[in-house]
């Protein structure tokens, strides 16, 4: 029986006595010190994630696993809330947006300082000006290899096209841009070209962050792992492929609800474990306070033992599962000789069996398969079900397959599937994928397991024509899932990077729907746009959607506000510890 996970609250295990491996307390752990309103200062958490940063330089952000750790050293102007997803107010005090929606005016926070560093006089960081976001936000429309983020100003901030077309070629252009003013110290203006209600998004990914200019200029390409922002930690270590160290920010500006100074913890320890069993034991342990995405052999019997009342290994620990704004997919090369061809994609996109993956590989640990488009069906007033996807069928396969001018399999190149092994999740997959192929329109493919950062450079260089995907949202807006093929930007030359647009996608009438959706006036006409853009966007059939992320979390029972949410977007700047208890006990 298929464990379906529909379920948008939080589910608490109950306690037991854990017979085995784990030690606990009643008492505080001597470094935790009295906060008001019922918290405490101290402690040190400690994470794991299945693969290693790519960068934390903010213009070249492109990953999930480097954006978890950069939102906690750097900050932009603008925050999402990790309880419900809002955008909120981060290094700006207040702001006005004028009555056309397209004049916005920042009052920056004072008192907020960079991280101390030596490429400050004194090693001691300065305070953050209006001069900062300006340099910043120029850094965003000025062309390098090192900037994947001017999307979020293309085409909408006064001056900013014209400003990065006279960057090319390393020039620096004669003329700032004319969006950008600097009011005074504190305060500081974006002018757009029309409005968009995306905009607020934007300024709280990782491409907004604010850094000083001062960095740029005595780390240049070494702040993939240099990082100088002004956030509640400061990255202490970094040892490549093995673990980072975040150390508590004292100079930090931030306070709690009660008053408290933020952060609560000392520390956060990220480790790169890769091996989810391996990863699981060290939680068992105490080693780990949270476990993300469980190993697909356990998930049947911790879910057997969670709720009120129930016993047994994993009884003692917090369970929290929600569905995710994320999507996993495989990409064609739409581009490329082989799969420019939308037959032989749609071939492929019906001979893979959803169903059996998320039953008997995933052991059921995702939300939905993916018969729909690439949004996940967690947007309120976005109609999925209305889009039209593949579901498993082999007549439609072969049919296609030959249209495709390749009957059963018949003269089919061997075709490589590049991904990187998340824990083996990945790996599994695609291994089913594989048999599946064979079997169902005998046709060959390679697996080729590779880091995660090097499948990210080839899949931008154009160098894979095959590869696995997976997309959560940097935003809480279906727009951000169909970015990935608005087809504009892509470049003729394979040999030029792609960003966003991986799949090398092209579709004019895909293209003006969502720009319609771009322009619309109101959330509710924006989706219906999207939708007919998406509705186009599968019967090209550019990826193979596999299923709809559900987020399985194991926590510690004494972590303490740390919320999972369908982004997996953290902030660990409140996050703190609290002495061991049932976690069903009457508060």
């Amino acid at each position: 029986m298929r464990v379906f996970g529909h379920s948008l609250f939080l589910v608490l295990l109950a306690v037991s006595v854990f017979s085995c491996k784990k030690k606990t307390t009643d008492t505080l752990p001597k470094d935790l010190v009295d906060a008001k309103g019922g918290r405490y200062f101290g402690g040190i958490l400690r994470l794991n994630e299945s693969e290693f940063i790519k960068t934390l330089f903010p213009p070249n952000i492109t990953d999930g696993f480097s954006t978890r750790i950069a939102t906690q050293v750097y900050e932009g102007l603008f925050k999402f809330d990790q309880s419900n997803l809002e955008v909120k107010k981060c290094l700006v005090d207040d702001y006005t947006v004028d009555s056309s929606g397209t004049l916005y005016t920042f009052k920056l926070k004072k008192n907020v300082f960079f991280h101390d560093d030596e490429c400050f006089p004194n090693k001691l960081g300065r305070e953050m000006k209006a001069t900062d976001v300006d340099f910043c936000f120029r850094q965003l429309c000025t062309q390098s290899v090192n900037n994947q983020g001017f999307m979020i100003f293309k085409d909408l901030v006064v001056g900013a096209n014209q400003y990065y077309d006279a960057s090319a070629g390393g020039k620096t252009p004669s003329k700032n841009i004319d969006g950008f003013k600097v009011i005074d110290e504190y305060t500081f203006s974006i002018k757009l070209i029309k409005s968009s209600s995306l905009f607020l998004f934007n300024l709280s990914r990782p491409f907004s962050f604010i850094y000083p200019k001062e960095a740029l200029e005595k780390y240049g390409l070494d702040m993939r792992s240099k990082v100088v922002g002004t956030g509640p930690f400061l990255l202490s270590n970094v040892d490549d492929d093995i673990q980072i160290i975040l150390k508590k920010n004292p100079k930090y500006y931030g306070n709690d609800q009660f008053g408290n100074k933020l952060p609560f913890l000392s520390a956060v320890e990220i480790k790169f474990i890769k091996d989810k069993k391996t990863e699981l034991f060290e939680f068992k342990k105490g080693n780990l306070d949270m476990i993300y995405r469980l190993p697909t052999e356990y998930i049947i019997e911790i879910l057997e033992e969670t709720g009120p009342d129930k016993s047994g290994e994993f009884s003692q620990y917090e369970l929290q599962r929600k569905p995710e704004m994320a999507t996993q997919f495989l990409t064609f090369m739409n581009k490329g000789d082989l799969f420019r061809n939308k037959d032989l994609r749609k071939a492929i996109s019906f001979a893979v069996d959803r169903e059996t993956i998320l039953n008997y590989v995933l052991m059921g640990e995702g939300f939905a398969p993916g018969y729909h488009g690439i949004t996940p069906p967690t947007f309120n007033n976005y109609k999925t079900e209305e889009i039209k996807g593949y579901t498993f069928n082999v007549d439609s396969a072969k049919y296609y397959l030959a249209k495709a001018g390749y009957p059963n399999g018949k003269g089919f190149p061997e075709i490589v599937l590049q991904l990187n092994s998340d824990g083996d999740r990945n790996s599994n997959v695609a291994i089913e994928v594989q048999k599946q192929l064979k079997t169902n329109l005998n046709i060959s493919v390679k697996l080729e397991v590779v880091p995660f950062a090097q499948l990210v450079e080839n899949i931008l260089t154009g160098k894979a024509n095959f590869f696995r995907s997976g997309w959560q949202a940097d935003y809480p807006s279906p727009e951000n899932f169909l970015a990935l093929f608005y087809g504009k930007g892509v470049p003729k030359s394979l040999n030029e990077k792609s960003y966003p647009n991986f799949a090398r996608y092209v579709n004019p009438e895909f293209d003006k729907y969502y720009e319609f959706g771009l322009a619309a006036k109101s959330t509710e006409d924006a989706n219906n746009y999207f939708l007919q853009a998406e509705k186009i966007l599968m019967e090209d059939a550019p990826i193979i959607v596999l299923w709809y992320d559900e987020g399985y979390r194991l926590l510690q029972s004494n972590v303490r506000n740390f919320p999972n949410n369908p982004m997996q977007y953290r902030d660990y700047s409140e996050v703190y510890f609290e002495k061991s208890r049932r976690l069903h006990e009457k508060k």
